[in-house]
């Protein structure tokens, strides 16, 4: 049968680990887009780093085969533009890469009324592509599949709410009568015959 297959990180930790500004800004990554942890911040990163490598490695040798591949591969992954130069791959941040995620796609598209919503929808199994359910919120999404990008089954977002809303408005609707003392009757209690017992 042979050894299961190693889990691997797919991230690297920052060098910096407990520099006050670097973890500022990851938390306010984390808030704006709703992500579960900061190794979701580190994963982008890591994948932001190794491009960067890669084209330093490129500039220095003009390799023209590789330098295509990675710039195809990021418009496929809009997340650069059509006719994109090497010289644009250094420019890329984070932001760009999380606009691209399964769960951002999904808030962009008016599908949630929030990041956090849509993280959960997804996780949930609500949401496809082209018909196939992801669960995955850190799904890249690609701009072929962008459009394809809906319910998996029938929801109403905005179901939840409105029951608690309504809950809330029918008890306040029906107040207890206070009596003299401004304190609240309690209701009649019928015991076993049936008479009332206050």
């Amino acid at each position: 049968m042979g050894a299961p297959r190693l889990n691997r990180r797919k991230y690297e930790k920052p060098k910096d680990m407990w520099n006050s500004q670097r973890i500022a800004s990851d938390r306010a990554l984390i808030r704006e887009y709703g992500l579960s942890n900061m190794k979701e911040v580190w994963k982008v990163q890591t994948e932001l780093g190794k491009i960067r490598r890669n084209v330093r490695s490129l500039l220095s040798q003009k390799q023209q085969s590789t330098e295509g591949a990675i710039i195809n591969r990021l418009v496929k992954l809009g997340i650069l533009q059509p006719g994109a130069n090497i010289d644009s791959l250094l420019d890329l941040d984070d932001r760009k890469f999380l606009e691209r995620r399964l769960q951002s796609i999904v808030f962009r598209k008016g599908l949630a009324k929030s990041m956090l919503q849509a993280r959960q929808l997804v996780t949930h199994g609500f949401i496809a592509i082209n018909g196939k359910k992801v669960t995955i919120p850190g799904y890249m999404v690609s701009i072929n599949e962008e459009a394809g990008v809906g319910y998996y089954k029938n929801i109403d977002i905005n179901a939840g709410s409105s029951a608690a809303e309504h809950q809330v408005s029918d008890s306040a609707a029906q107040p207890n009568v206070p009596d003299g003392e401004g304190e609240a009757q309690p209701d009649a209690v019928k015991d076993s015959a049936g008479s009332a017992v206050a």
